[in-house]
């Protein structure tokens, strides 16, 4: 037992010892692992904290790029959307266009018939006067021959009278 209570029992040169081990592995530990430990955990607390800064500037980046991507979907989609209206609005002009230079080509064309009608018409006329002159200067030869007495020249002027009108009807149907 003597050697236990040796053991508990304060040695002054042990616990000298012990006190200069002790602080000699304090300081090896503070020296060659603590400081590498702590500054490793320094570093690697300092990564990630870049790295969740880099993430949220990411994120705010990728935020502002889908704004931007809304934004000029938006502004596509208005364009769009001008460009149908104006197409829309040209063809209808063209149309407007198109309805207008036909009524422009009918009114010129029924002009047109309207003239050649008249110029028809008036040909018509002037044979008619022709044929009307002849008739007159045949009858005129024709009472001119004959010597007749009032009532056979009344009877002739009549019986011309209603040859000319047989005979305008025959030509001329479609006037009155």
């Amino acid at each position: 037992m003597l050697f236990a209570a040796d053991l508990l029992s304060a040695n002054q040169g042990l616990v000298v010892w012990f006190s200069v081990v002790f602080l000699a592995l304090l300081y090896l530990l503070r020296r060659f692992a603590w400081g590498p430990i702590t500054s490793a955990l320094t570093e690697r607390e300092e990564t990630i904290a870049g790295s969740l800064n880099r993430a949220e500037a990411a994120l705010e980046e990728s935020k502002r790029l889908q704004e931007s991507n809304a934004q000029a979907r938006r502004e596509n989609e208005q364009q769009a959307q001008r460009l149908l209206r104006e197409a829309r609005e040209e063809a209808e002009q063209f149309r407007e266009r198109e309805v207008q230079r036909t009524r422009e080509e009918i009114n010129a064309l029924r002009k047109q018939a309207q003239e050649d009608i008249a110029r028809d018409k008036e040909k018509a006329l002037q044979a008619l006067r022709g044929e009307v002159a002849d008739l007159a200067i045949l009858a005129a030869e024709k009472v001119l021959q004959e010597n007749l007495d009032g009532s056979r020249q009344r009877v002739l002027v009549d019986r011309f009278i209603d040859e000319l009108s047989t005979q305008k009807h025959n030509q001329f149907p479609y006037q009155a």
